[in-house]
């Protein structure tokens, strides 16, 4: 009975956290998309900033055009990063997320297999998986969306 009693309250309280987990994925893709479309359209963090990666686009992985790519990927990556960040229309930012890790998968680390050490898929694919559980569960409770429009 003791056991049981602690066991339930533990469980609750583990429900309650539960309830704030999308702000624990929304910070971390937020901070890492946001880095990486500035990296990619700006240069900054040590990134060769738009022209070297439309070159890289185009030259390297056949995108044509080149800029125009890196305009869309970069700021899929930026603004999906701020948007998922602030938790303002957060399923959309996330589908930005998830939209550049697809591409990523398929045009960059799909023919490395599975693993990262390989150039494989298994980052993006996991940064997919945690963009697209954004997409169905929306921003939670820190999230703007909660605040302006009454929902989750």
């Amino acid at each position: 009975m003791v056991c049981e009693s602690k066991i339930q309250k533990i469980n609750a309280i583990l429900d309650q956290l539960g309830a704030w987990a999308p702000l624990l994925i929304r910070l971390t893709l937020g901070v890492i998309f946001i880095a990486h479309g500035a990296d990619k359209l700006f240069g900054w963090f040590g990134g060769g900033g738009f022209t070297a990666t439309a070159n890289q686009f185009e030259n390297d992985l056949g995108l044509h055009p080149g800029w125009f790519h890196a305009a869309l990927g970069g700021g899929c990556e930026l603004v999906g990063g701020i948007l998922v960040l602030l938790g303002l229309f957060t399923r959309f930012g996330g589908f930005l997320i998830a939209s550049t890790m697809v591409v990523a998968i398929v045009t960059v680390h799909l023919p490395n297999g599975l693993f990262a050490r390989d150039g494989g898929f298994e980052y993006p694919l996991a940064v997919l998986g945690a963009a697209l559980s954004l997409v169905a569960s929306g921003g939670g409770k820190l999230a703007l969306d909660r605040l302006l429009f009454k929902r989750n």
